[in-house]
This record gives C-alpha cells, sequence and structure tokens, in this order.
C-alpha cells in the first residue's frame, strides 16, 4: 500500500545513497515511484568538491537506471540552504522531481529555509519539524504545512502506527515518510560473536533489518482513517 519508495543504504547513518544494482532490482519488482537517495556519506551536509562531483555522477546513473525522482540536502556552513550548490544538483535531476531531505532539521531558521527551497524549485520538503522525531516537532510542522501547500512538507522521523494518529491530526500535513521496519534474525547456524563488520554502534550481524509489511499496511489504515 505504500504510495512510493526513498531507496537509500546505510540507514544506521540516516540514509546514504544505495547501490545502482539495489535500484535496478528494487525497479524490477515494484510499480510505485522509485525516488533515490543523494548522499555521498553520513554525518552533515557540507559537501567538499570531490563529494559533489559524486552526487552529480550518482544522479546520472540513477537516472540511466529506472529513478522516478532524486532526494538530497545540501548546507552552508552557517546552516544555510546552499543555494548555489542545490541549483547546479537540480539541473543534473531535471527532468525528475527531487525531494530536499532531512537536511532541512538542521537549518538555522526554517521558515526561511522553506521559501528558499520553494523558490529553488523542489517538489518537497522532508521534515521532523527540526526535532528528535516528527511528534516532538509537531508545532512547527504545522506552522510549515500552513505556510505551503500540502503535500509540500511530508513528515518523517521516528513515526510508527503508536503516534501516526496523533502526528496526523496535530497537523495539515497530508502525505508522511517512515522506515516501517522491524528485526529479523539471521538464518546463519555458525556464530562468531567476537567479531563485528562496522563499529561498535553499529548493528549486529545476526540481526537483519527488514521492511515490515504488517507495518506499512496498518499505518496506511491508520492514514486512510484520517486524511
Amino acid at each position: 500500500g505504500a504510495g512510493r519508495i526513498e531507496l537509500c543504504a546505510g540507514l544506521v547513518e540516516g540514509g546514504t545513497t544505495p547501490s545502482m544494482g539495489l535500484l535496478q532490482v528494487v525497479k524490477q519488482c515494484v510499480r510505485v515511484p522509485v525516488f533515490v537517495m543523494i548522499r555521498p556519506r553520513g554525518g552533515d551536509f557540507l559537501y567538499s568538491d570531490r563529494e559533489v562531483e559524486v552526487m552529480k555522477a550518482d544522479i546520472r546513473l540513477a537516472k540511466l537506471h529506472g529513478a522516478d525522482g532524486l532526494v538530497f540536502g545540501a548546507l552552508t556552513e552557517d546552516g544555510r540552504i546552499d543555494t548555489e550548490l542545490c541549483t547546479a544538483l537540480l539541473a543534473v535531476c531535471r527532468p525528475l522531481p527531487v525531494t530536499f531531505h532531512r537536511a532541512f532539521d538542521m537549518v538555522h531558521d526554517p521558515v526561511v529555509a522553506l521559501e528558499t527551497l520553494i523558490s529553488l524549485g523542489f517538489e518537497r520538503v522532508l521534515t521532523s519539524g527540526c526535532d528528535s522525531s516528527a511528534l516532538e516537532g509537531l508545532s512547527l510542522i504545522k506552522r510549515l504545512a500552513e505556510q505551503v501547500s500540502a503535500p509540500y512538507a511530508p513528515l518523517g522521523g521516528g513515526i510508527t502506527e503508536r503516534n501516526l494518529q496523533r502526528i496526523l491530526e496535530g497537523s495539515t500535513a497530508s502525505e508522511f515518510h517512515c522506515s516501517a521496519r522491524s528485526a529479523r534474525d539471521s538464518g546463519m547456524k555458525f556464530r562468531n560473536p567476537n567479531v563485528t563488520m562496522g563499529a561498535s554502534f553499529s548493528a549486529p550481524e545476526y540481526s537483519i533489518k527488514v521492511a515490515d509489511v504488517a507495518k506499512v499496511r496498518t499505518l496506511n489504515a491508520i492514514a486512510k482513517n484520517i486524511l
């Protein structure tokens, strides 16, 4: 029942650019629009010239392999929208629609930032209301949604089946975004508990995060009752 997919790798880091192999296989399996995350690394949204080269190359490849839209965000060192870089990246993305991702939640002035993004030509801005989750940022989300026509500012960040109703009823947003995932135990029978493949805070090797079909259906049912 999902209406659109934001395709990412590296969810532990908040989402990074997926492989083109993943994009190709996903496009073969689904009929809903697939928007591809363009983010060369985790961390902040202040990018070097080399990272910008990577982002432009990834956009071109994503378009070549069937992306229906792109998702990116870039800021200046003082927490404002990097209009020069965003304009350059938007030009590479066109004619595909583009969403500005939750880099928006790191801006200095969200009201000014939203107006900037509208003027630049972004179709959507994903936000948790500049707070740790959409529930905590609800008051700002409502202000932003009233500032522009829905569904320009979809909700995202910490949305679950337990809080979606409160979030939708407390805002005027008509779209929402979430990972709707759960943990699945690995099929490995032999396990070495002494070794991890990443940093100490990374996900355990024998627990796999997957999209949860039941959660997606439940979230959609809640939303249909409200919207």
